[in-house]
């Protein structure tokens, strides 16, 4: 298999199918009848400048808040020295000055969380790391308990179908590395899964492609929809399969300009976002979905924010009248 290693970890860093699904999913309707109040995260690329500042009072805030879980972005200390160094100059431009976990250690980090109520279930990773420092990052990774390692973008090795080929049978590959460890390699979607390429979208391709026993799936509800596709129809249409949601809003309606595979056009939905339950989506209806279709983690995740205490507790309220 190709190596690809021009790939930056950055992360610039809901329903017509459900009837036609109704004897699939009537056993994952049951369990959501079960299941209380959804536990709400936070994927800290929303704060990153907080994070970056005091860690642990951020940590803090958001467990006086109520948030119960977050999801780290990278680098961290165990990533691969490539991986480091291209994050550089995002890094300047965010106005950062630190790397995961803020001058903590990966076990001082994993004891903060504990003090004020928290987990981390997921982790935002890079394919350098997992190509060439797996074990180190997942031992590191046992510390928290982790259940997913997450590959939030891919800046390179999508220009045709063959790639996603090959992307679907290495992600195969790392789940089943992974999975010695309890844990599961994740694909979060980022726009530009959804053109279609040789018959195939691509998106699809790598759902059906890969083993629902070492591979899931984590749905940012903004990027699919900037890309003309339904999370809805993908939740329901995929039942097990999306473990996690990104939860964000738009102030309206945004669409890609292109195919969606170009950091510019990332960045030119950030003013268009909204805290989740300000805006035009239907929130409710996305949860409602994701909860019948076994999603388990549920994340704010408003790039940037500019307004992030503001964000965090504005968003916690809305979400907790859904949940």
């Amino acid at each position: 298999m190709k190596r690809r290693t021009a790939i930056k970890h950055t992360a610039i860093g809901a329903s017509a199918l459900l009837l036609g699904q109704a004897c699939k999913s009537s056993s994952i309707a049951q369990k959501s009848k079960n299941m209380k109040d959804i536990a709400i995260g936070v994927q800290l690329f929303t704060i990153p400048n907080l994070v970056d500042q005091d860690l642990k009072g951020t940590l803090q805030l958001l467990g006086e808040i109520g948030y119960k879980e977050v999801e780290f972005f990278g680098p961290y200390p165990f990533s691969a020295d490539e991986t480091k160094q291209q994050w550089e100059q995002l890094k300047q431009q965010l106005g950062l000055k630190n790397n995961a976990f803020y001058g903590y250690t990966t076990q001082e980090t994993a004891a903060m969380l504990k003090d004020y109520g928290l987990t981390a279930p997921s982790f935002h990773a890079d394919l350098i790391t997992m190509r060439t420092g797996m074990t180190k990052m997942l031992d590191e990774l046992s510390a928290f308990d982790a259940k997913y390692v997450v590959i939030p973008v891919l800046m390179d090795g999508r220009n045709n179908l063959d790639d996603y080929k090959e992307l679907a049978a290495e992600f195969n590959s790392f789940g089943e590395q992974m999975s010695k460890y309890g844990m599961k390699f994740v694909y979060h979607n980022h726009g530009y899964e959804h053109i279609e390429m040789d018959g195939e979208i691509p998106m699809n391709y790598l759902i059906e492609n890969t083993d629902p026993a070492y591979v899931q799936f984590e749905l940012d509800i903004f990027w699919m929809q900037a890309a003309g596709a339904s999370p809805v129809k993908f939740i329901s249409s995929y039942p097990d399969r999306y473990k996690l949601l990104h939860l964000k809003d738009a102030s309206e309606s945004f669409r890609f300009a292109g195919d969606g595979g170009t950091p510019d056009q990332w960045m030119a939905g950030f003013p268009k976002m909204s805290d989740p339950g300000d805006g035009v989506y239907d929130i409710a209806a996305i949860i409602e979905q994701a909860k019948l279709a076994g999603v388990q983690h549920y994340f704010l995740e408003r790039d940037l924010a500019p307004d992030p205490i503001n964000t965090l507790k504005n968003s916690y309220t809305n979400l907790s009248k859904m949940g």
